[in-house]
């Protein structure tokens, strides 16, 4: 499974021997530096460009070209080497282009020797850049991982060597030049362009692998199969059990090791004055959709002006799903970059006051506080323009919030949305549901829907355990108790009512019948199948029945006659809500449980668990892999869910209805009205 970085992510390596595969619009130059520890480069001896092809454990390209294979072998690098940095380079004084800029995106992959990808990046936000130190292959603890790196630099090869400590940069960078000058003429052809759907063509003997990292493709979408959403369950991870299967046996993000991080050492800043492409080519896939609506003429200068659907997709639902799909991914890359940026200017700061310290001559004198000061200086410049470039992405994003936020369906919005006062029961499933809010610290104005697909792939759990409020204050067990309950109820309500009459139907067992508040808008509206399921003989009467219809479904799917079930069995999706788990338990009902959720999201059987996972602690572990097949969701705001790319923890926020509206008992009495004649 390819791990597709953004800049100042890192990923492991899972064996010395690697190609690092180049392709760009136009022939540029791709060479390599060898550093110590420290990222120094020692000498003209520690660069691999086409003068000097090889060097122990790597060898780079002879000429310029659009198409390049670095081969590497890093268990034969000097022990002195714990760097490999990848940089790539336009040809000087040539009729191409001159900087980065006015080509297309250069894309690096990290390979096998079978061509199957570890890693790749799509080096973006490049100006007027005419070098840029691609990735980076660095040793950790014993260990060899590749960062994405993508620090341009304007000057060149020669400010790019000079960065890197190399006394002879300026020589070596015009020998570099003067070595490809004559090699121009056989340049391999610049690959085909970009698809329609964003994605660069692969070499051939390298397998394709879309943009969601290997996750599985959401089904039921007509025409091409578009990148799996963050928002359903295998794209959004609890960072808290890094390495556990997600859904449909998809990977968590890769933690970092002990002392290690995303963005440790030297990652870059963004660089160029011009606005960042963090776009996804989610937004722009090859589906044949209806047009969109046309964006009113932005002024001279101005960017454009966003519009609600402007995605693309078979319909407005669909388009307007995609189009939060984008923002979200849009969210990720832009702080991740801003991340990236104040990390590179910390660790320069750093870098320059130890070499201020460990010179002898900068303690005579002002020379030492002038040199501090102007590192300060630098690293206050630097953190500003990451900031400026972050400011300028979250204002695009947050103006295009603003005109989709009101143009959600009523499955996608919140419950504060004027579109639920017009709700009417559907007679269609929509794509998607959503269950709260997402936003990062650094962006905290702007929130992101968290939609997961329908029909419900996996169960979820509300988390009613001990946790910090808004406030920074604790609720006591009690009211998380409560709160989890209500939450539940929200979920279960808004899955009522986006599915058509008699196509969704809610089960509750509360042993003890303590969630009788909570509960009230379902009993009281006569949404429910039936009356709460009490004490130690409705929990383990309600189970049976409810294991007894996964196991007559699975049997007849399997059999090949899904009309050869019994008379009057309820074929509609089920929803079983478990309040205060584990109370009123026995060791048969959690079995089924578990049985539940592992077999019946597949044939439409789904659990909601409202339970406190230290309360289940006298279970011991055999309730751990119950804990891992749900989704966590939380009555309060926490910062627990992580998206699949950067690995971002996202504060989550539940989709609650606003305290004293009525909207929630008017949406289930309109339900219960259209489930009456199915109920006969």
């Amino acid at each position: 499974m390819t791990a597709e970085l953004t800049r100042g992510q890192n990923h492991p390596l899972p064996r010395a021997r690697l190609e690092i595969r180049v392709s760009a619009g136009t022939p540029i130059v791709a060479g390599a530096t060898l550093g110590d520890e420290s990222g120094r480069v020692h000498g003209v001896e520690w660069v691999a460009h086409p003068g000097t092809p090889a060097l122990p454990g790597l060898e780079v390209s002879r000429q310029a070209a659009a198409d390049h294979r670095l081969a590497v072998d890093l268990d034969a690098v000097p022990d002195a080497v714990h760097r490999v940095s990848v940089l790539l380079a336009l040809p000087a004084g040539g009729t191409g282009p001159g900087r980065f800029g006015a080509v297309a995106a250069p894309f690096v992959a990290v390979t096998d020797l079978d061509g199957d990808e570890v890693a790749s990046y799509t080096i973006t936000g490049l100006e007027a850049e005419s070098a840029v130190i691609a990735l980076e292959l660095y040793r950790r603890q014993g260990a060899w991982k590749v960062r994405a790196v993508g620090q341009g630099y304007t000057g060149g090869l020669a400010e790019l060597l000079t960065d890197q400590n190399l006394p002879q940069a300026h020589q070596l960078a015009r020998s570099i030049q003067e070595a490809v000058a004559g090699g121009l003429a056989r340049s391999v052809p610049a690959p085909p362009a970009r698809t329609a759907d964003g994605n660069r063509p692969r070499q051939a003997a390298t397998p394709a692998h879309g943009p969601d990292h290997g996750a599985a493709a959401p089904q039921g979408a007509p025409g091409p199969v578009p990148p799996a959403s963050p928002y359903d369950a295998q794209g959004v991870s609890d960072p808290q059990t890094p390495g556990v299967p997600a859904q449909h046996g998809t990977q968590q993000p890769y933690p970092a090791a002990p002392g290690d991080s995303a963005t440790a050492g030297q990652p870059s800043a963004p660089t160029g004055s011009g606005p960042i492409d963090y776009s996804h080519p989610r937004r722009r896939n090859a589906a044949p959709p209806p047009p969109p609506p046309t964006a009113p003429p932005a002024a001279p200068g101005q960017p454009a002006r966003p519009v609600a659907g402007d995605a693309t997709g078979w319909s407005m639902e669909e388009r307007l799903y995609n189009q939060v799909w984008g923002m979200f991914e849009d969210l990720a890359r832009t702080t991740a970059a801003y991340r990236s940026a104040v990390d590179f200017a910390d660790s320069r700061m750093e870098k320059e006051l130890d070499q201020v310290l460990s010179d002898p001559r900068s303690r005579i004198g002002g020379q030492g506080d002038a040199a501090r000061e102007a590192a300060r200086t630098r690293h206050t410049q630097l953190v500003s323009k990451a900031r400026e470039a972050l400011d300028r992405d979250v204002a695009q994003l947050a103006a295009e919030a603003e005109v989709v936020e009101p143009a959600l369906p009523a499955a996608y919005a919140r419950w504060d949305n004027p579109v639920w006062h017009a709700y009417r029961v559907p007679m269609e499933i929509p794509m998607a549901l959503r269950l709260g809010d997402l936003h990062l610290p650094e962006t905290d104005r702007i929130r992101i829907p968290l939609l997961v697909r329908l029909p419900l792939e996996r169960g979820l759990w509300i988390d009613s355990g001990r946790s910090a409020s808004r406030d920074g204050s604790f609720a006591d067990s009690h009211e998380m108790r409560r709160l989890g309950l209500e939450t539940a109820v929200a979920h279960a309500a808004r899955l009522l009512a986006v599915y058509p009459a008699g196509e969704f139907t809610v089960h509750v067992i509360d042993p003890a019948g303590s969630g009788a508040s909570a509960l009230a808008p379902l009993v009281q509206t006569g949404v429910l199948a039936a009356p709460p399921a009490l004490g130690a003989a409705g929990t383990a009467d309600l189970l049976a029945r409810l294991t007894q219809r996964v196991d007559l479904v699975q049997m007849a799917l399997r059999g090949g006659a899904p009309d050869a079930l019994p008379p009057g069995l309820d074929t509609s999706q089920q929803l079983l809500i478990v309040n205060d788990f584990p109370h009123g338990f026995d060791d048969r009902a959690v079995n089924q449980l578990r049985y539940l959720a592992d077999e019946g999201p597949a044939v439409g059987v789904h659990l909601m668990m409202v339970a406190d996972r230290e309360e289940s602690a006298g279970y011991g572990p055999l309730l751990d892999p119950l804990w891992r097949s749900l989704l966590r969701l939380t009555p309060v705001a926490d910062d627990h869910l992580a998206d699949p790319w950067v690995g971002h923890a996202w504060t989550y926020e539940p989709a609650l209805v606003p305290p004293g509206g009525q909207v929630l008992q008017r949406v289930l009495t309109q339900v219960a009205a259209a489930r009456r004649p199915w109920d006969r």
